[in-house]
């Protein structure tokens, strides 16, 4: 399992929230293993045993897309033991996912939430502006909490208006910086200067002691804000890459466009954005269509 991650870490670049998931699902899966069927090795699994675990995993209740992953999990596992030929035969083969309910992504409403980033008054304090710069950053983006807590200052190119991200897979891209957001790295970029006392940190973003953010941390932030503009209990960092995505659909932004800027590989996981803008379409069509 050792040689599998540093696969999955140096060979296909996987992140490390995947490799965290991975840990976390191989060791379940081991566990099972030993407690059950006293098995100690993994490649003796077969496609039985497998699927004893994962209905072991239904029984409990387990939504169907952590199953998935898991399930994903073991398929990159056996691939890679195949590879090595630990095993002879590819026992995944045999297993079938089971179905997973798609759910729309939330977002939080346009107006409302523009209106709130326009007016509200954030602490003039170091914190208050890493805390606007935040939500900026996320909504005016769309970058995922991963990325935006690995951007460096080489990353930002006030010149040009532009940051590069370093996405999924080590992908790189060049996202635009809207005025607001450069508005408020100047303001920001200030106050670290004055307060924070080691300035030579390479992140954008830090603590006052100039540690790296972390994802909790965001997580707080965001949940923190987004309270006060909905009631909706999705106040989650990624509900700003969502509504990134949404509110440029319903502005008539291209598709295209938009799975450029989100770092997506392929435009099926964009397209998932128009089911929320189908009301949009719906107001459009009843005000202009003559039949409407």
């Amino acid at each position: 399992m050792d040689l599998f991650f540093k696969y999955l870490q140096y060979e296909k670049r996987y992140s490390p929230h995947t490799l965290t998931s991975y840990h976390t699902d191989l060791g379940q899966f081991a566990q099972y293993l030993q407690k059950v069927y006293e098995i100690t090795d993994a490649a003796e699994a077969d496609h039985a045993i497998i699927r004893s675990w994962i209905l072991s995993l239904v029984q409990r209740n387990l939504e169907p897309r952590s199953i998935n992953r898991k399930i994903a999990c073991l398929r990159t596992y056996y691939r890679f033991l195949l590879g090595q030929q630990r095993i002879k035969a590819n026992p995944m083969l045999r297993i079938k996912a089971p179905k997973a309910s798609k759910k729309l992504p939330g977002f939080v409403p346009e107006e409302p939430f523009n209106n709130f980033l326009d007016s509200f008054t954030f602490e003039d304090t170091f914190e208050g502006q890493r805390d606007r710069l935040i939500l900026e950053f996320l909504y005016g983006t769309g970058m995922r909490l991963a990325e935006l807590i690995n951007i460096e200052h080489a990353n930002i190119d006030l010149h040009a208006k532009t940051v590069r991200v370093l996405g999924k897979g080590n992908k790189e891209r060049i996202v635009p910086i809207n005025d607001s957001l450069y508005t408020c790295l100047e303001d920001y970029l200030a106050y670290k200067k004055a307060a924070v006392s080691d300035n030579n940190s390479e992140k954008l973003l830090v603590t006052t002691k100039a540690r790296p953010l972390y994802p909790k941390f965001v997580y707080r932030v965001v949940k923190k804000y987004i309270s006060l503009v909905t009631t909706s209990e999705h106040n989650s960092p990624h509900v700003l890459r969502h509504s990134f995505a949404t509110h440029l659909l319903n502005n008539g932004a291209d598709l295209n466009a938009i799975k450029d800027l989100l770092g997506h590989a392929s435009l099926a996981a964009t397209q998932v954005y128009t089911h929320n803008s189908i009301e949009k379409l719906k107001s459009i069509f009843e005000k202009a269509h003559p039949k409407a």
